[in-house]
């Protein structure tokens, strides 16, 4: 874990010795609509380690992001959970509320790890998001959020949450049994990790904090294009 990282870098991100990002480098961070190949959740995004065992990325207070809403403009989470997930939906630009979001990705694991804290940099929580292993391409990370997640507090207890939106997406056809179940798997095994208090948990992220010379990441116009290859 690097507790002190260096000014954003300008140009290609990944475009340095050594392979991965650098500390500073803006990428993306995206997530794809369920059962679609099209983009619908766009996070621009600090990096603050990248090796070959973690991601580990920052996203600030103020970030423009690109998020879902129904294409009456009603918000995802405003909709009744039965008609959640069958309206039209379009996709807006908005400005990311409250504070700012860690997010932990460790190769291979269907899950990523955020943490969350209060203003006054008061450690609020984990929040174990279950999804797809991301794909690394020349400007980010993308992946498929699988709505089951998994909230830990401090004192290392855990709960499960978005256990009813879970069921909507399958009721929808947005996920069958089969991924459903690998989804269930992939939960229980973050929650050995929980009980084990494994990494990245073991890692005392809680106490990082952001290089105050960072800028904020902005959103491009192409937010949603297609992958590029990996840069060399």
């Amino acid at each position: 874990m690097t507790a002190e990282t260096t000014s954003p870098q300008e140009g290609a991100p990944g475009d340095h010795p050594g392979g991965g990002w650098a500390p500073g480098d803006h990428i993306l961070w995206r997530y794809r609509g369920n059962a679609t190949d099209r983009f619908h959740i766009c996070r621009p995004v600090t990096v603050v380690e990248d090796t070959a065992e973690l991601l580990a990325v920052w996203m600030a207070p103020g970030t423009v992001c690109v998020k879902p809403v129904l294409s009456d403009g009603t918000p995802v989470h405003h909709e009744p959970l039965a008609t959640r997930y069958t309206k039209p939906r379009s996709v807006i630009r908005s400005r990311w509320f409250g504070t700012g979001v860690l997010k932990l990705a460790r190769p291979g694991d269907p899950w990523s790890v955020w943490l969350f804290w209060d203003q006054d940099w008061q450690f609020k929580n984990y929040y174990v998001n279950l999804e797809e292993p991301r794909s690394r391409w020349a400007r980010g990370v993308d992946s498929e959020d699988h709505f089951l997640d998994i909230e830990v507090h401090p004192d290392r207890s855990w709960e499960w949450r978005d256990e009813d939106e879970f069921a909507q997406a399958q009721h929808a056809g947005l996920m069958g049994a089969g991924q459903a179940e690998r989804v269930r798997a992939a939960g229980r095994a973050a929650v050995e990790l929980i009980g084990a208090w494994g990494p990245p948990f073991d890692a005392g992220w809680e106490h990082w904090r952001p290089d105050p010379a960072w800028t904020v990441p902005r959103l491009p116009l192409d937010w949603d294009s297609a992958p590029a290859r990996l840069a060399s």
